[in-house]
């Protein structure tokens, strides 16, 4: 056993109780059930997050999830009755991007909101 076997094994079975799999299933479920036109694009693991799953509505609203490695991924299509693509082959819809910014200007007229009423 290596000096940093115990750490590893520790840091690795930490990650794995604090993933829940049933309960981000259940949420992708029901966000799609409230939204219309719903697609997911899957993003590939990184040095600090496992595969992920974005579903993005018809008007751009978003969220994030973990997608159960690669395989859970690409059974979403069959699961959530949605198309599924690789993020990394055809990117983010424009929709996602213009929804964020439609955001980011109603968050700062909300900010100038607050200093105009005094």
């Amino acid at each position: 056993m290596g000096l940093f076997d115990k750490l590893r094994r520790r840091r690795r079975g930490a990650r794995a109780a604090t993933g829940d799999a049933a309960a981000d299933l259940r949420y992708l479920r029901q966000w799609v059930a409230e939204h219309h036109g719903v697609e997911a694009f899957v993003e590939p693991k990184t040095t600090v997050t496992d595969v992920t799953v974005v579903l993005v509505a018809a008007d751009g609203q978003w969220t994030r999830r973990r997608a159960g490695g690669d395989s859970g991924a690409r059974r979403l299509s069959d699961r959530l009755k949605i198309p599924v693509y690789d993020v990394q082959k055809v990117g983010y819809p424009q929709r996602m991007r213009d929804y964020d910014a439609r955001q980011r200007v109603q968050r700062k007229r909300a900010r100038l909101g607050e200093f105009d009423e005094s």
